[in-house]
C-alpha cells in the first residue's frame, strides 16, 4: 500500500472514533435528562428541598410509603412538589440496591390538586396497582407503585 492511502485510512480511523466517542456523549447526556411529556399535567414549581436529615416544615403534598424491599420497609417518603425515584444520586428516591431501576426511572407529583405518577421512559416500566404505565396516571391513598422491584403505597 502507498503512505498516502495509509494516511487516509489513518485519518478516517481517527474520524470513526470521534463520532463513536460524540454518540457517547449524546446518549449520556440524554439518560441524564428528565423529559417532560407533553401530555403531562404542568407540575407546580417544587420548593427547594432541604439538606438530609433536617426537619421539613412544609406539609409534603404526598407519602409514599416502602412496601418492598423488606430492608427498606415502613421506610416514609415525603414528596414536596415534585419526587424523582431512580439509582442516580441526583435523584430525591435513590433505589441504588435496585437493578431492575433506571437511572432516572418515574416521577410522583402533585398538580391541580392531584398526585400523579409518570415512567421517564425507563427500560423496565413503571406499574401502578400491578398495571404498566406509559404516561402521568393519577394516584390516590392505597395505589401501589412499581418501580423495578421496589414498591411503594401511597399512604396520603
Amino acid at each position: 500500500m502507498s503512505e498516502g492511502l495509509l494516511t487516509i485510512l489513518k485519518f478516517c480511523l481517527v474520524a470513526l472514533l470521534y463520532l463513536f466517542l460524540a454518540r457517547v456523549v449524546r446518549v449520556t447526556v440524554g439518560e441524564m435528562r428528565e423529559p417532560l411529556p407533553a401530555d403531562a399535567p404542568a407540575p407546580r414549581p417544587a420548593a427547594p428541598r432541604a439538606p438530609a436529615g433536617s426537619d421539613h416544615t412544609a406539609k409534603p403534598d404526598l407519602r409514599l410509603e416502602v412496601v418492598e424491599p423488606a430492608g427498606r420497609r415502613g421506610e416514609i417518603v415525603p414528596v414536596h412538589g415534585e419526587l424523582t425515584m431512580g439509582r442516580a444520586g441526583g435523584c430525591g428516591l435513590v433505589l441504588s440496591g435496585d437493578t431492575f431501576v433506571s437511572q432516572v426511572h418515574a416521577r410522583a407529583f402533585h398538580a391541580g390538586g392531584r398526585s400523579w405518577v409518570e415512567d421517564l421512559g425507563s427500560t423496565n416500566g413503571t406499574f401502578v396497582n400491578g398495571a404498566a404505565i406509559s404516561s402521568p396516571v393519577r394516584i390516590k391513598r392505597g395505589d401501589r407503585i412499581q418501580v423495578g422491584e421496589t414498591v411503594l403505597e401511597v399512604v396520603r
